[in-house]
């Protein structure tokens, strides 16, 4: 990586100049087991699901199949209609034909940023507290994916259809057997996928001081921003077209956005310290209003199975919204020392996402538990559909809370703020285990006919489930899909609270030895009810984990926390750049995704599903998790060179002259020397070294049992370990 940033001063301080750059290339390898051969390379004509709900379908042709007789016939098969007799829920790894499969990202990350900035009291001094900024900020993302050892499923369905045994796929392999260098040639590939992301930003500001109230000046901020984001993802022929195995499908898009936006802040003060009114020792208030309108432009998407082709479409949308706050000091800080009220009241909104409004469809294979039917797979496909209609999705918060930095325990600040949100419309994909239990089978127990069934709920979300092989039963899910809507609606509250101490060395009377800073702030999650749907009943999220096919949020513990001691060492010595110090990061015990593991139908009681039984057999909690971090900073400040003697100058360093009262005064010149930069002083100073380690114990993060793939907390906690880093800085 590669990082530079520059200040310059033209016109002292009414106009700078500033800007920074950074390039970054980076490299993620990972490995996964020998991809399974699920889902089935053959499809069902009608909707295009998948043949066989488990495994692949082998048909009786394959010269390996040991079966003569076939368990199933995929219809109209050939072009003369007639059907293909074929083995389905064979199961199959590529474990002698591959081995592990391999994801090689590479990642190209680029930011340039310049603008000006200045002072306007060169103009008068009316604007002496005035201040301006305008820039231009660009980035670029850049990204590259090669999965390796994939399957294709034309080329499977091809090398089954063989009946040549020295080139037909044979998927009844042992653990030690191996497919013939021509089989595997036909099956298994390499996927390309890449994307980008691109934003230019150009922006401008203005703020100061309007006129002055008796409680003091009434103070303002204004600006304007235009952003142009733009995103596409560029997938390979066979992930476009839904016929790989073992990688995620999806297809391709292209989507951008233009926004507009300006902001207004007015800050008024009515009451202030040098009035001293009881209980009004300072009082302020703040108004903001923000309003952007942006429009967005989808590319076409192409028909792909169930879904038809989709044109490209233009979208448009305004939003205004308000925030006022209000700081109040009730009493002089001489009584029991500085406290400070404060809330506030916001409206917000957020416009969706891009991959949010593409109608590009994306595939997903999460786990379920479906009450409905046994036969249902751990497993099953998922389509993510998303919609250009989307509108922006709009917040309602409000906070109160306090600040006390008491007189009695000198460098000591406590502080508390309640907050509330109110989401409304939020853009999200419901996730497939909540469609599966909206949406049961038209006749749950003893279903008419086959048992198939298709059945579409609130606003396009459909379950497909295949022919049952067990009569009386429903047919098992073979694919869900998911559109993205505005839809959802949830509530979260909690408490913020932190505690900081300051040690200073001096309030003993003693010589300086420098300082210790103390800081302990935590979260507490009071409440998180998530409604999926209007009608739905809204269920209760806080202290679980989420899935993370679950878009809105992360998962929900009760309680995070931090706490760190830093010491800095005392000014004016060889100390005075020393900075070290340590945290420690603490999250809570919480629920894991007991209505999964449980197989609950009722996700407001998730611990009450079959598997659960009376003493909660599978139902379980998270364990807290504790880890410790060490870091370390100096930063060299060294002292000035010694100045050379100035002409005209006595040798103690003054020179008497005469003031304007005709009296004389001693000047001492001020030094302006310096270390050049051929001296490696000069390279030296100002130089911050940092070394740091997290997670220095090696804490595993704990076990979680609803997070199939890697079984821990992806959103919360992280598998890399001890890690280690080093850092310098040099400021010119």
């Amino acid at each position: 990586m590669y990082y530079g940033s520059f200040t310059r001063d033209i016109c002292d301080k009414y106009l700078s100049i500033f800007g920074d750059f950074k390039y970054s290339r980076s490299f993620f390898d990972s490995s996964l087991a020998a991809v399974p051969f699920t889902p089935d390379p053959f499809h069902n004509g009608t909707t295009g699901t998948f043949f066989s709900p488990s495994g692949i379908s082998v048909p009786l042709t394959n010269p390996f199949n040991p079966f003569t007789v076939a368990d199933a016939t995929i219809p109209n098969f050939f072009p003369d209609g007639s059907g293909l007799p074929v083995t389905t829920g064979v199961r199959f790894r590529g474990i002698n034909d591959t081995g592990p499969r391999f994801e090689k990202f590479t990642y190209w990350d680029q930011l340039f940023d310049v603008g000006l900035r200045g002072e306007m009291g060169e103009i008068g001094d009316y604007f002496k507290t005035w201040n301006w900024e305008a820039g231009f900020r660009y980035s670029l993302n850049e990204g590259q994916d090669l999965s390796v050892g994939e399957v294709s499923q034309p080329g499977l369905r091809q090398a089954l259809l063989d009946t040549n045994p020295a080139t037909a796929f044979d998927p009844f392999l042992n653990f030690t057997g191996q497919n013939t260098a021509a089989a595997r040639s036909q099956v298994y590939v390499t996927l390309h996928n890449s994307g980008s992301y691109e934003l230019p930003i150009y922006y401008a500001t203005f703020n100061g001081d309007l006129f002055n109230l008796p409680a003091g000046p009434v103070s303002f901020a204004i600006g304007g921003e235009y952003d142009a984001p733009r995103f596409d993802r560029d997938r390979d022929a066979l992930n476009q077209t839904f016929n790989s195995i073992g990688s995620t499908d999806g297809q391709s898009y292209k989507v951008n956005r233009d926004i507009w936006g300006i902001y207004e802040e007015v800050r008024v003060p009515f009451t202030s310290p040098t009035w001293n009114f009881p209980a009004a020792y300072s009082f302020e208030v703040d108004f903001a209003e923000r309003e952007e309108w942006y429009s967005t432009n989808t590319s076409a998407v192409l028909p792909s199975g169930l879904f038809p082709a989709v044109p490209a479409d233009h979208t448009r949308y305004n939003a205004q919204k308000p925030k006022v706050s209000v700081r109040w000091q009730p009493l002089d800080p001489k009584y029991i020392g500085a406290v400070t009220l404060r809330g506030s009241y916001t409206e917000a909104f957020h416009a969706p996402n891009l991959s949010e409004v593409t109608p590009a469809s994306s595939q997903n294979f999460p786990i379920v538990a479906d009450p409905f039917s046994k036969q249902t797979e751990p497993q099953i496909e998922e389509r993510i559909l998303g919609n250009p209609n989307l509108h922006p999705e709009t917040a309602y918060e409000w906070t109160y809370g306090a600040v006390w930095s008491p007189k009695w325990i000198k460098g000591m600040t406590l502080s508390a703020d309640w907050w509330h949100i109110d989401m409304r419309d939020i853009v999200t994909s419901i996730g497939a285990q909540t469609i599966i239990l909206e949406n049961p089978p038209p006749t749950p127990t003893n279903p008419p006919g086959d048992g198939s069934s298709t059945v579409v709920g609130p606003a396009g979300a459909t379950v497909f489930r295949s022919t049952s092989n067990t009569p009386g039963q429903p047919g098992p899910v073979s694919l869900v899909i998911d559109p993205s809507e505005n839809l959802s609606g949830a509530i979260f509250e909690g408490l913020d609270y932190e505690a900081i101490y300051i040690l200073d060395s001096t309030i003993f009377g003693g010589s300086d030895w420098g300082r210790f800073t103390t800081t302990i702030n935590g979260t507490w999650l009071s409440r998180a009810r998530f409604q999926a749907a209007p009608g739905v009943k809204p269920v209760g999220i806080a202290g679980e984990f989420l899935p993370p096919g679950f878009a809105l949020t992360s998962s929900l513990p009760w309680n995070r926390a931090n706490g760190s001691i830093f010491y800095d060492g005392p000014a004016d010595t060889w100390a005075g750049g020393l900075d070290v110090g340590a945290v420690v990061h603490w999250t809570g015990q919480y629920e894991d995704d007991n209505a999964s593991l449980t197989g609950s139908s009722k996700l407001n009681e998730p611990r009450s599903g079959p598997k659960g039984g009376g003493n909660e057999i599978a139902a379980r909690k998270v364990s807290a998790w504790t880890t410790l971090d060490l870091i370390l900073n100096y930063t060299f400040n060294l002292p000035p060179p010694a100045p050379a003697e100035v002409p005209g100058f006595a040798k103690d360093g003054g020179k008497n002259v005469a003031t304007k009262d005709g009296k004389e005064k001693n000047v001492v010149p001020v030094s302006t020397a310096e270390y050049g930069c051929s001296n490696w002083k000069w390279w030296l100073n100002n130089t911050t070294v940092t070394l740091g380690m997290q997670n220095v114990l090696d804490s595993d993060p704990p076990f979680v049992a609803g997070s199939f793939e890697n079984g821990y907390d992806e959103s919360l906690a992280t598998i890399k370990g001890r890690f280690w880093y080093v850092g310098l800085k040099k400021r010119f």
